[in-house]
């Protein structure tokens, strides 16, 4: 009988130990990391010029930045590739300021860049502000000759087109290249796109030697968000190969589009679905308020047996809440507290929000109350809540909760509670708020905030203040502000005011009958007939119709929207029937209505 041969224990470890190393820089386990680093010492390998910088790199991955620069900075003569992971590591974290520090720290010891170094420094730049430093990077690339590696160049032009602006000199970078490859013609395509130069995406995409997915997909997304489908349409059909995103382009483009026939029929003949056009289709209906087919296509993904995610689940959820469809919204939640997606933040701020703008401030504030972790969105959303459903005397206590649990607010957070005060008349409140934001909280008020205080000023009869508060504004006041205080004349049947509001307004909405209409209003409630046939012979003049309102409501999953004298929906005999019964009652206990002239 032949017994197997083991090695001894040590080596066994050893190879254990090997294997971890080999790993290393895969490893985004916080205490299974921490472990490893204190074999690595005990082993002496942590100024390992190899080993450091899987270190610093599953640190990256673990989100330990302190860490990781502790691992950085106890590496004697730290070499090329351990400067470059922490460019890299500071970029994935999005600590940009520090991935710059780190790269002028690399040039003051004398150590040199490499083929790698700039590509992952580019990473760092970042919005409009970041064109300066990619043109100093451009010329350093230029001046160390690292132009032939086709890598760097196409990280520029990336970079780019990216941050705004730069597409002049994406476009020159492309052409002087010598050598490009399937990735230089995306970059600048993708460039291109994002800059709404469609013709001129379209001419390159046409020249292109090899045309990958990539590319013809990228062009198709610009159509769609451009709105033109006919176009897309026409490419999407010439398509060698289309692959999930393609489809997924082209029935989020008719979604939004509102041509959900066709949005379905392109969905219904997909070869292979995934998650993301059952989630852009369910979305659409939602977002429609076409609560029946999104509820029916929701119970044939279940049973697809495709389980939703957090991105599934806050993309309907944002549907629901623009719609106000209450009844998908429960069955999601329903989903959600049957999940370990109960303890994700981002879709319980989802289902505040969705109660919230569906009208059930008790079903939102139970998900707040029941949230495991709480961000500046959680608050923010349930201050809105507060607002809108009128409950603006808790606001104040819900910041002050809000600052005891260590979250910073933000503009957003200030909307809300502004909202809030606007909507109870806390005049007094909302102006200490208004003044501290600055101060206290760093955050600049904008125009929104200026339109919360106008707003309350305005209902609070305090028209002059409101008036002052405009003209103080550091930013030119739009349409909305000026709307907002000639809705405040009205209230207070200020025609005074009202005129030289509308005189605004007019400079800036020339064709926007509401004004009008409005200040018609208001002269009529005053009693300056002469006034109000002159308003009404001017908007004649300019051809301006007023649109009609519309409400809706939401009755067994569908949506019902209506117009003032509409008569197309097929029970509207008995919705009229219903509504003079109530206005019969409504006279009946003393009830006058207001004309609109």
């Amino acid at each position: 009988m032949s017994t197997a041969i083991r090695p001894p224990s040590w080596i066994s470890k050893r190879r254990l130990f090997e294997q971890k190393l080999s790993e290393l820089h895969k490893c985004s386990d916080l205490n299974s990391l921490k472990q490893i680093q204190v074999q690595i010492f005990k082993a002496n390998l942590h100024q390992d010029p190899f080993i450091a910088p899987k270190l610093i790199s599953s640190y990256s991955l673990c989100r330990q930045m302190v860490s990781a620069l502790n691992v950085f900075n106890q590496v004697q003569e730290p070499n090329t590739l351990l400067y470059n992971t922490l460019i890299r590591a500071f970029t994935q974290n999005s600590q940009h300021i520090q991935a710059f520090s780190t790269f002028f720290q690399m040039q003051k010891n004398g150590i040199s860049p490499d083929n790698f170094t700039y590509p992952f420094l580019l990473k760092a730049c970042l919005g409009h502000n970041s064109l300066f430093q990619v043109r100093m990077i451009h010329t350093q690339i230029l001046k160390f000759g690292f132009s032939s590696d086709i890598f760097v160049p196409n990280s520029l032009i990336d970079s780019y087109v990216k941050c705004g602006g730069g597409v002049d000199a994406a476009r020159k970078l492309f052409d002087e290249m010598p050598e490009r490859d399937v990735v230089s013609w995306n970059s600048l395509i993708s460039g291109l796109v994002k800059a709404g130069e469609l013709d001129e995406a379209r001419r390159l995409f046409d020249e292109m030697p090899e045309r990958d997915t990539v590319s013809w997909n990228t062009v198709l997304d610009g159509y769609t968000k451009g709105g033109e489908m006919n176009v897309a349409f026409e490419l999407f059909e010439k398509m060698p190969e289309r692959n999930v995103v393609s489809w997924s382009t082209m029935i989020s483009g008719y979604s939004k589009a509102g041509d959900m026939e066709m949005a379905r029929l392109l969905f219904d003949k997909m070869p292979v679905k995934n998650l993301v056009p059952w989630t852009i289709i369910i979305s659409g209906y939602a977002e429609k308020g076409l609560g029946k087919e999104a509820s029916s296509l929701y119970d044939q993904m279940e049973m697809a047996r495709l389980k939703p995610d957090a991105a599934t689940v806050v993309s309907i959820l944002s549907g629901c809440a623009e719609s106000g469809l209450l009844g998908l919204g429960k069955r999601i939640h329903a989903y959600v507290d049957r999940t370990k997606l109960r303890f994700s933040t981002q879709v319980c701020n989802s289902l505040v929000d969705m109660y919230s703008k569906s009208g059930n401030l008790d079903l939102a504030m139970g998900v707040f109350n029941g949230m495991v972790e709480r961000d500046v969105v959680s608050w923010n959303s349930i201050l809105q809540g507060l607002a809108m459903h009128g409950h603006g005397e808790r606001a104040p206590k819900f910041f002050d909760r809000m600052m005891t649990e260590g979250i910073a607010p933000d503009s957003v957070t200030f909307v809300g509670v502004l909202c809030a005060c606007t909507h109870v008349g806390l005049v007094d409140v909302a102006q200490r708020y208004f003044a501290r934001m600055e101060r206290d909280y760093g955050v600049e008020p904008q125009i929104e905030h200026y339109g919360c205080m106008i707003d309350l000023l305005g209902r609070g009869g305090h028209l002059k203040e409101a008036f002052e508060l405009v003209k103080s504004m550091p930013m030119e006041p739009n349409a909305i502000i000026w709307g907002t205080l000639l809705g405040a004349c009205r209230m207070h049947n200020d025609v005074g005011l009202a005129e030289e509001v509308v005189d605004q307004l007019i400079k800036l909405e020339p064709s926007n009958a509401g004004n009008y209409a409005m200040l018609s209003n208001i002269y009529a409630a005053a009693g300056h007939w002469d006034d109000v046939a002159k308003v009404r012979l001017r908007m004649k003049g300019t051809g301006v119709q007023k649109p009609p309102g519309a409400s809706s409501i939401e009755v067994d999953d569908v949506v019902h929207e209506f117009t003032v004298g509409d008569r197309s929906h097929p029970q509207s005999y008995g919705i009229y029937k219903m509504i003079d019964r109530l206005g019969q009652h409504l006279r009946q206990v003393g009830y006058i209505p207001r004309a609109h002239y």
